[in-house]
């Protein structure tokens, strides 16, 4: 069986007979030189179809090929100092495997449209060096958790109780059945299986149908989330910055090439894992920000993007904010000893202005006080029944995390738009394609 190589293959080659399958990526025809470039998902090369070489046929189907036809060549390497690559193939042979004519995507580049044909954008350079780093952050995920002792864990999709507001719900037509939703998070029915496995983590999708349109929010995402048996609050921080790290690392080590093509600043993701991540309270964080931005936010508000914003750009590397107002926060998380207005809870926000990347809190312990906090958010206890055993049963000081991995994606490549982090994005107004 004929080998071929891929790109990358045959530039670290440098030179000699080479065969290779790809798509057309660009094509150039000078009369009697067609230049047409390759690509396959390790890169781009520059080949020469001549006139002189090639048989008549094979010349004329280099005039006639189209953006994104699928093409098998042969030929020879050789260095080209003009060449983009530094070096060049002259194609002793072509063959045509898929024909492509009046590719779509010429010159319109809009958002909008780049979306309505998403499964042809796909192939871009530029989602292609994405999705490749989308790819290696995930399996650092994976490699950091279970690195630290943790099991992978399974939770349901379907859902019967929600967690994180009622009016991001996502409701489902469930047979004949009431009150089923899609997951906001694994968190509920995660705290049970602690008490088997100890620290367990997930990477899962989770939808928030919160009515946004801003660049930060999909319907549906991609949530890595973990929860922990004996796992107090200061461990907890550690846990979320040496996740954070760990994967930004792993990027930088192998996707450089990639980083260039998105035109990212490596020097900023070097220094924002340099060094600790800044740690300070919500009160100090409002304090800083009447300091240092002269924004007044009233004690008791949540931060809003803009705030996170401004707090970020004071910092070269992520920020934790942590002991939150109580009552900004949800009904699991654990109020703190020494203060009973917050809770011992925080959110990591990302440098350069991108926002929580996590969310994270201890888990409250005492029974009596979560059903008051449901009750509060005008929710009834008793749909509850199956997690409140968990504080029945031999409870023990606990924790856990979501982050958001479109959100960290979309901080390593620099993207504008977390759309651009996902295969396909779900938002408010897109479902399709």
């Amino acid at each position: 069986m004929k080998k071929y190589l891929s790109v990358k293959e045959i530039l670290d080659k440098k030179e000699g007979d080479v065969s290779l399958r790809g798509w057309v990526y660009r094509i150039r025809d000078q009369k009697d030189n067609i230049f047409i470039t390759i690509r396959d998902e390790t890169g781009i090369i520059q080949l020469i179809a001549a006139k002189e070489k090639l048989k008549e046929e094979e010349f004329l189907l280099a005039k006639t090929l189209g953006i994104e036809s699928s093409i098998i060549v042969y030929g020879k390497l050789r260095k080209e100092e003009r060449s983009p690559q530094g070096y060049e193939i002259d194609i002793d042979s072509l063959k045509l495997i898929g024909k492509s004519e009046n590719y779509p995507i010429s010159k319109d580049f809009s958002e909008e449209f780049l979306l309505d044909v998403r499964h042809l954008w796909l192939r871009s350079r530029k989602m292609t060096a994405i999705l490749k780093i989308r790819s290696t952050a995930i399996g650092a995920i994976h490699e950091y958790f279970r690195k630290e002792g943790f099991y992978e864990y399974q939770s349901p999709i379907l859902q019967s109780v929600q967690c994180e507001g009622g009016s991001s719900l996502f409701k489902v037509d469930y047979f004949e059945q009431e009150g089923v939703f899609l997951a906001q998070t694994w968190q509920l029915y995660a705290e049970p299986a602690i008490f088997s496995l100890g620290k367990i983590y997930t990477i899962a999708p989770s939808f928030r149908a919160e009515k946004s349109k801003t660049s930060r929010h999909l319907t549906e995402y991609w949530h890595a989330e973990m929860e922990g048996a004996w796992i107090d609050f200061e461990q907890l921080q550690d846990y979320g910055e040496g996740l954070i790290k760990h994967v930004i690392k792993t990027v930088l080590e192998k996707h450089k090439e990639d980083l260039e093509i998105l035109k990212r600043d490596i020097n900023l993701l070097e220094t924002a894992i340099s060094k600790p991540f800044v740690r300070m309270t919500y009160t100090e964080s409002l304090k800083l920000l009447k300091e240092k931005a002269d924004m007044d936010v009233e004690w008791g508000k949540d931060l809003r993007t803009i705030e996170e914003d401004k707090l970020s750009k004071l910092h070269d590397t992520f920020v934790i904010v942590t002991r939150y107002p109580k009552i900004v926060k949800a009904f699991y998380m654990k109020e703190d000893p020494d203060d009973s207005k917050v809770v011992l809870g925080f959110d990591c926000i990302g440098p350069e202005g991108y926002g929580e990347i996590i969310g994270a809190s201890e888990r409250e312990p005492d029974l009596e006080k979560i059903k008051q906090r449901l009750e509060d958010d005008g929710e009834d206890p008793k749909h509850y029944e199956f997690y409140l055993d968990t504080r029945r049963y031999g409870s023990v000081p606990h924790a856990g995390f979501g982050m958001g991995v479109e959100r960290l994606i979309a901080y390593i490549t620099g993207v504008d738009n977390i759309k651009d982090t996902i295969p396909f994005p779900r938002t408010m107004v897109r479902y399709k394609p």
